[in-house]
């Protein structure tokens, strides 16, 4: 059988993306005068004297810090000198770790904003303090702070990338002086983890990120773009000796109070009576590196909802982050190229506890959960359902062991048993290594075993679906609760080659018709799919453009009966110009596709998207989408037509107030009739007033045009810290009624709930 493709002259596109990284040259940029420092080194005094967190760096304390300068620029230059000095200064004592900042430039032009944190800041004028205490590569401390001394923090690990919703407890204050801006911080051992012994070698950098027409940023430890391990390019630190943890134990008691209210079968909105209810947590720090930590009854209310996502043309579960604070501690370690822990699967826990601990290159983390309504996602070649399977308690534990630069090898162990019968056990192995400078190879073996309840009540609209292919139903095993017992796998196989101005990458994945993940969000099996994917940068040192990257994406999908599934082509281009941050990506993307028995050929896509930043108080962006979409929730699935668009602006008219604004449109039309299949929006709308640093007031709005729904929560808070926390706000939803001609011709208020939580952190 031919292929729908020409391989031949896809192979000569790709063979040509290869041979231009030999033949085209990157420019230098240099200047000879200056010389950028690679792995530069440096020895920290303990502090003499006194520091205290205001902006203003004239303590005694900062004259014998340790003096970090001579910063590189490493984007978008190559290790070029900067346009502005920066100077950064280290010390500690036995509580904290003190950093400071000096960043020279015109003051009129700093772009800062006073925002909530975490918020609001990441487009700014901003340092970040990077900090990799274990000095292996695997994951590391990022701490930005901006001209006003407004937080933000990550949790940068190997596979994850950085995780935004990880918080840190540290001080920072920052000033706007008449030579640019300054910022001090106070990081406590006691939020730290490092290795518990009398020396410390610590890799740092300290970068500062520089927002005008371009978005450069400088660092201490100048980079090599032939590098694939970032952390183990940063600087080295010695001299801090014989610090411990801190205090040991944490205690987190909540309070919360809320009414709710919810219009009834007979169109009377009912209130509830006002009710309460507590939580308590706890954290101990056994050593630097061993932390345990607990929690009963804990309120894992999200205070701010997720924002909608259009699902109206998807048939597979849908993935949110993770925002509890609970499952921060050691989020890094349970990451792996499958998504085999997905800690939202622990929806509504009565108790849980876990213990992290790492030692050297070997860490370990164990965590367990009675859960009161357990969500269960049955995973299909072709769509996902969700249900909810009572209570349960899981048991996850995960072990890794760093082999040095880029290379590691990790087990991860998860069981989930269900009350009412049932069970889901996964066993995996997982690695990397760094084969030569620039290749990496990453694998990843599973393999699960699954115990059905059995009770076929809980699966009623599934009995009769099968875990395999829907072309060749008489073969697997039923997904209705039957008390079937089943084995299945997953396996990923990659190679990546990275050089400064290019990417390419190979890999095949395979899951097993009956592969489960059942603390994980894998809502998808029974495919066999390899990849192929390459890019390269054309950068430029003048001009209007900045960069270009071309890169082409190869993929075909097999179903374990060998049936072909699925097969793309994607060729796409990003432009970066030296104006106002801008960006512009386009893509064209065609495939031909197996669905429900059906074989769509032809299929083609074009998208365009582009963001700006021309300003302080102003960023816009948008996208546009044109070409053929498969309608997969009609029966059966047609071919349509579809134009759908997203378009957003940020609007910062004052230093404290914030306002955002979306809307997300998609249509799509059939291709048979020009008959419309789906047609709808989603706006969303959020506006902040910063009062002072702890209080903030927000105002969410929401309309979703396809369920005829708009809700508006108001928010006040009062944060002393990440975990120290006063909300009061509320929820209201107002949903559109039809007459009998299908149209809306009353609002209602169909739910609303007030609520208030009391949240604070006594550290022992």
């Amino acid at each position: 059988m031919r292929s729908s493709y020409n391989f031949r002259r896809i192979f000569s596109i790709f063979t040509f993306i290869i041979l231009s990284q030999i033949i085209i040259p990157v420019t230098a940029g240099a200047d000879g005068s200056y010389q950028p420092v690679y792995n530069p080194t440096m020895e920290v005094s303990k502090l003499r004297g006194t520091i205290n967190i205001d902006g203003d760096l004239d303590d005694s304390g900062w004259q014998t810090a340790a003096k970090a300068d001579n910063f590189a620029e490493h984007t978008p230059g190559d290790q070029t000198q900067p346009p502005v000095n920066t100077e950064a200064l280290i010390t500690y004592d036995d509580d904290n770790l003190y950093v400071a900042y000096i960043c020279y430039d015109d003051p009129t032009t700093i772009r800062a904003s006073f925002a909530e944190r975490d918020r609001g800041i990441w487009q700014d004028d901003n340092i970040c303090f990077l900090l990799d205490t274990y000095g292996n590569g695997t994951w590391a401390y990022e701490l930005n702070v901006n001209p006003y001394g407004i937080q933000g923090d990550h949790l940068w690990s190997q596979y994850g990338g950085e995780d935004v919703g990880y918080d840190l407890i540290w001080e920072s204050a920052g000033k706007i002086t008449d030579k640019g801006y300054q910022i001090e911080m106070a990081i406590p051992f006691s939020s730290l983890r490092f290795p518990n012994k009398e020396k410390q070698v610590w890799k740092i950098d300290f970068w500062r990120n520089h927002p005008r027409e371009v978005r450069r940023q400088y660092s201490w430890a100048a980079y090599d773009r032939e590098e694939t391990c970032w952390p183990c390019q940063w600087g080295t630190v010695t001299g801090i000796d014989n610090i411990k943890p801190g205090k040991g134990l944490e205690i987190i008691p909540t309070v919360i109070g809320f009414q709710s209210g919810e219009l009834d079968d007979d169109d009377n909105f009912q209130n509830s009576d006002p009710d309460g209810d507590i939580s308590l947590g706890a954290k101990y720090s056994i050593t630097s590196d061993i932390v345990a930590e607990a929690t009963y009854n804990p309120d894992f209310s999200q205070i701010e909802a997720d924002a909608s996502q259009i699902d109206v043309n998807t048939t597979f579960a849908l993935f949110y982050n993770e925002r509890r604070p609970f499952f921060q501690e050691g989020s890094d370690l349970y990451r792996t190229i499958f998504n085999t822990v997905y800690t939202r699967s622990i929806n509504n826990p009565q108790f849980a506890g876990k213990v992290t601990a790492r030692m050297n290159k070997t860490s370990f983390a164990y965590m367990i959960a009675r859960d009161e309504n357990t969500p269960v996602i049955l995973p299909f070649e072709e769509s996902s359902t969700y249900l909810s399977a009572g209570k349960s308690v899981s048991n996850i534990f995960r072990a890794r062991r760093s082999l040095g630069d880029n290379s590691h090898i990790g087990l991860l162990l998860t069981d989930r048993r269900l009350d009412e019968g049932g069970s889901g056990t996964l066993l995996s192995l997982d690695g990397s290594y760094k084969v030569a400078k620039g290749y990496i190879l990453e694998w990843q073996f599973i393999g699960t075993n699954t115990e059905e309840p059995d009770d076929t009540t809980m699966t009623y609209d599934e009995n009769d679906t099968t875990f395999n292919s829907t072309v060749f139903d008489s073969k697997g095993h039923t997904a209705g609760f039957d008390g079937e017992s089943f084995g299945g796998h997953a396996i990923y196989a990659g190679m990546m080659r990275e050089t400064a101005n290019s990417f390419m990458e190979i890999g095949y994945l395979e899951r097993s018709p009956t592969f489960r993940a059942d603390n994980g969000f894998q809502p998808q099996n029974n495919q066999r799919r390899p990849t192929l994917f390459g890019m390269y940068h054309f950068r430029f040192d003048d001009g209007l453009i900045e960069r270009l990257t071309p890169s082409i994406s190869l993929g075909q999908v097999y179903n374990f009966d060998k049936v072909k599934k699925d097969e793309w082509i994607k060729l796409e281009l990003s432009k970066h110009f030296r104006l106002a941050q801008s960006e512009i990506h386009s893509r064209y993307e065609k495939n031909s596709e197996r669905l429900a028995g059906i074989k769509f050929g032809g299929i083609w896509d074009l998208h365009t998207c582009l963001n700006g930043r021309p300003g302080k108080k102003i960023a816009f962006g948008g996208s546009f989408n044109y070409g053929h979409i498969i309608a997969r929730g009609e029966d059966p699935p047609v071919m349509g037509k579809r134009i759908s668009y997203s378009a957003w602006i940020d609007l910062k008219p004052f230093d404290r107030i914030w306002w955002e604004n979306s809307i997300n449109f998609q249509k799509s039309d059939s291709l048979d009739n020009d008959g419309n299949i789906y047609k709808g929006y989603i706006y969303w709308s959020r506006l902040n007033y910063q009062i002072f640093r702890p209080l903030s007031l927000r105002l969410v709005f929401e309309y979703d045009n396809f369920d005829e729904a708009w809700s508006i929560d108001p928010l006040l808070t009062y944060r002393l810290n990440p975990f120290s926390i006063f909300y009061i706000g509320s929820t209201s939803d107002i949903k559109g009624f039809e007459n009998d001609d299908e149209v809306i011709t009353d609002w209602k208020l169909n739910s609303r709930q007030f609520f208030l939580k009391l949240q604070y952190l006594f550290q022992m």
